[in-house]
């Protein structure tokens, strides 16, 4: 089973990843965490540092390559892999940023989409912008303003696949959130339940 996690930036995806791996593994699940990541935090971070901004269609190509490269060699991972697949953001993510930027959805993201193994479930993370926006300040790693994440957040909500997503309200501690999302895992895996660790605490 694979499960992808999406959200804008400040929403915990790899928090709550990770705090819902450990907790699946702690209970003697099978479970493996991928990232799916564009190297986007590090160019905003040298981008602040060197004091520009690159052009969209410039940041655009770097991001979607380094996003299609890693979403590619994960699905190769996750096919070799019995068990469940948390994967931290994915191709939806790209398509959210390219939709922020105004670059529309292009051609090649969309036949990946068609092409790869569809997740079990595409779980989005929904949080406040300005929630979103602390967060980001308060562990001072990132430069997104708000005016980035409120973009983003609409970006996402644009998506003709948005509709599709599960919604989990994000604004809750990490814990909380990964009870959360053990909670979806156990809805779409009825039939298994009984096999599977209890994870208490929807």
């Amino acid at each position: 089973m694979i499960i992808v996690l999406t959200g804008i930036d400040g929403s915990g995806k790899s928090t709550a990843a990770q705090a819902l791996v450990s907790a699946v593994a702690a209970e003697g699940g099978r479970v493996l965490l991928l990232n799916n990541h564009a190297g986007r935090r590090s160019m905003s971070v040298l981008a602040a540092k060197l004091g520009i901004r690159p052009p969209s269609r410039v940041a655009d190509a770097v991001e979607t390559t380094f996003r299609v490269w890693n979403v590619l060699v994960n699905h190769l991972r996750a096919s070799r892999f019995n068990g469940l697949v948390v994967m931290d953001r994915h191709l939806y993510c790209q398509l959210a940023l390219r939709e922020t930027k105004g670059l529309g959805r292009g051609r090649l993201l969309p036949w990946l989409l068609d092409k790869l193994p569809a997740p079990e479930a595409v779980v989005h993370l929904e949080v406040d912008p300005l929630l979103a926006h602390h967060r980001i300040v308060s562990r001072g790693t990132d430069a997104e303003t708000l005016d980035d994440l409120v973009a983003f957040d609409r970006g996402y909500r644009h998506l003709p696949e948005f509709t599709g997503f599960l919604k989990v309200d994000a604004s809750v501690p990490a814990p909380e959130l990964a009870q959360r999302l053990a909670g979806v895992i156990r809805q779409l895996t009825p039939s298994t339940a009984a096999a599977q660790p209890a994870l208490h605490g929807d």
